[in-house]
């Protein structure tokens, strides 16, 4: 016997009575089956609702061959009334994301034709995938008009089509269909075969924002929040830029560009730095003029800094150089060069004696990270000198 299913005659229908048919011990619980139920099934990209059957609560609720299967921790005895509660915030939520789906990918397909070949509801936002390219400029000027409609207050119709009545109607389906079909239509916006459940009137999806866009074979994944999820998306990022606009000292509306000239600020910083650090660094070089194998220690040096460095001293040192930056805490950074010769069998010596990693493109210069104290490293070294690393 197949369940009853209360949710498509009332989609907000929440609290009602039913009649245990049976109850069957799953691996995780029970699996109850009544004669009619207002919980949906997960399908179709749309989980499952959640509530409670007699104060237990409905931890799945899934369909198999027209019946309805709700997952309880403990067992109800077949025969008894039962009294169902459904999750309200929980179905309202998921039914604007899925009504959100119909507006937007049915203005999409109305102006360019594309199909959603994907349909994914995540805790936080929604995921369509269409069947063709558009560009971010295209998708937000499809979210504008999608969100016209919303505001249109346009009403959400379900209906049972006979095979006649079907046959004529031009309606999206991500899949061929046999048997009855269930159409929901939104006038002048969508026509789609759908077995979810969704708000009565547009207006109650009350918001649709495109939250990003990327490519996925050979088309695009649309990410999207509805409703209150658009609303706290929308919350947090005026939050977030609340704060910024304190920090910059700049007005709300214009904290971007404040942003890019704090940018171009830090950009021109970096290239006096760098310029600085190039002239120690031929500083250094020339102390080192002659010295052979040169070990040096700079501190607070990035990894191109490390570079730049052993670069310089190889010049003029007329040996192996290996520099070194970080501290004992952290790992050191490291840089191993010469103007000759074959540096890979001391940079795997390096490597192996000072718990490092790193290596090189040139037999001339490695560079890498160790984790080890300075009095190993210039123990390592020191054993280098004795004849054991540099060619």
């Amino acid at each position: 016997m197949e369940t009853e299913k209360l949710y498509y005659n009332d989609g907000k229908l929440s609290a009602f009575t039913a009649a245990v048919l049976e109850c069957r011990e799953a691996k995780d619980g029970w699996d109850v089956v009544l004669d009619r139920t207002a919980f949906y099934p997960e399908g179709g990209g749309q989980p499952c609702d959640r509530g409670t059957l007699e104060r237990l609560e409905v931890l799945d609720v899934q369909e198999q061959k027209g019946c309805i299967l709700h997952r309880l921790e403990q067992p109800l005895l077949p025969g008894t009334e039962v009294r169902g509660q459904v999750d309200v915030a929980r179905r309202f939520d998921y039914a604007q994301q899925h009504t959100a789906d119909h507006i937007l990918t049915g203005v999409i397909h109305r102006r360019y034709g594309l199909d959603n070949v994907g349909f994914h509801m995540g805790k936080e936002s929604t995921f369509i995938d269409l069947n063709g390219i558009l560009d971010e400029s295209a998708l937000f000027e499809m979210e504008r008009v999608a969100n016209e409609a919303v505001w249109m207050d346009l009403p959400v119709e379900a209906s049972w089509p006979d095979d006649s009545t079907l046959a004529r109607l031009d309606y999206r389906s991500k899949k061929a269909l046999t048997g009855p079909v269930r159409i929901v239509t939104i006038p002048g916006i969508d026509v789609c075969a759908c077995c979810g459940i969704h708000v009565e009137h547009t207006g109650a999806v009350g918001l649709i924002k495109i939250l990003s866009v990327t490519r996925l074979r050979g088309g695009v994944r649309v990410e999207y929040a509805a409703g209150r999820r658009a609303y706290h998306y929308l919350d947090t990022v005026q939050q977030q830029n609340r704060m910024i606009s304190a920090v910059l000292s700049a007005r709300p509306l214009h904290t971007a560009e404040a942003v890019r000239r704090l940018l171009e600020e830090r950009d021109a910083a970096r290239k006096r730095c760098v310029a600085l650090e190039q002239k120690r660094f031929e500083v250094l070089a020339q102390q080192q003029s002659g010295q052979g194998d040169t070990l040096l220690f700079e501190e607070e040096l990035n990894a191109d800094g490390v570079r730049r460095l052993a670069d310089a001293v190889k010049e003029t040192c007329g040996g192996t150089v290996l520099v070194f930056s970080g501290a004992e805490d952290t790992g050191y950074q490291y840089a191993l060069a010469a103007q000759e010769g074959n540096l890979r069998p001391l940079g795997k010596a390096l490597n192996e004696a000072l718990n490092g990693r790193g290596g090189g493109r040139e037999d001339t210069f490695l560079q890498g990270s160790v984790r080890a104290d300075r009095t190993q490293i210039e123990a390592f070294w020191r054993s280098c000198q004795s004849g054991s690393g540099i060619e």
